[in-house]
């Protein structure tokens, strides 16, 4: 079995998340994102649930919009620093351990978002029903899904899945300097990109390997996806700043809508 099989595709859904501390580093200047989701926040109004909350980035500019929000993730590590950095906001902000597959919490909410290519872990289309199925479950009749995933690029997918690209060096806080390279294998069958990271300490300690792996979705495909979910696209964008969806996009950026269900009697 090639590394682009079975337990890969487990640990790469789950490593580049057990270390909280390292995530909030390497996105600590990410926030064109939350920008688009607060905004969307306003327009659409709240109370928010957060499919895939991780260490709290978006939910916490959220809250201090004035949101209620209900995060749910099925990392143990990120929830736990999520609730070290949202204690502040008390009873305005709820934190739960949950699949997004699965996921039912008895209750409907006028937003529900899905940040930061949390989509691009799910993997097949049965469970992208599933999802959806869950993101339904839980919207008001008149109610809005936001979510994002990155555009495939055809220049890493073609990538030598056996060269290493330096990429400088990295220290979270507290942390020793490690030189980071990474490597890219695409499975064209599945469609996921498989990143390989490496992070080698500059002390001689030893090093650390991180599997990432990406669902890709080419936008006709997601089109169609959320059309056989119920979903109709009310909004999609090439980027955060709301620029026009075009072949230089990205990402995909979506604004979208349960279609009602018609009896058939």
């Amino acid at each position: 079995m090639s590394r682009r099989e079975g337990p890969a595709l487990l640990r790469g859904a789950v490593e580049h998340y057990e270390d909280a501390v390292y995530y909030d580093h390497a996105y600590a200047r990410r926030a064109t994102d939350i920008e688009h989701y607060v905004a969307l926040a306003e327009e659409v109004g709240g109370p928010v649930l957060e499919l895939g909350v991780g260490t709290g980035r978006v939910t916490e500019a959220l809250l201090a919009a004035g949101h209620t929000v209900v995060g749910v993730d099925v990392s143990r590590p990120m929830l736990e620093r999520a609730r070290a950095r949202l204690a502040p906001y008390g009873s305005q902000v709820r934190l739960l351990e949950g699949d997004l597959r699965t996921l039912r919490l008895g209750r409907r909410f006028p937003l529900v978002i899905a940040p930061f290519n949390v989509f691009m872990h799910v993997y097949t289309h049965d469970d992208f029903a599933r999802a959806m199925a869950t993101v339904r479950a839980h919207l008001r009749p008149s109610g809005r899904f936001g979510f994002d995933v990155l555009m495939p690029y055809p220049d890493v997918m073609a990538r030598d899945p056996e060269k290493f690209y330096r990429c400088g060096s990295v220290k979270p806080r507290g942390r020793v300097r490690a030189r980071y390279s990474e490597a890219f294998a695409y499975d064209p069958v599945r469609q996921v990109q498989h990143v390989t990271m490496v992070f080698e300490p500059l002390d001689g300690s030893p090093g650390t390997v991180v599997e990432l792996s990406q669902r890709q979705f080419f936008p006709m495909e997601l089109e169609a996806l959320l059309s056989q979910a119920g979903f109709a696209i009310e909004a999609r964008y090439g980027d955060f700043d709301r620029r026009a969806f075009d072949e230089d996009a990205d990402a995909q950026v979506l604004v979208t809508r349960a279609r009602v269900r018609r009896s058939s009697t």
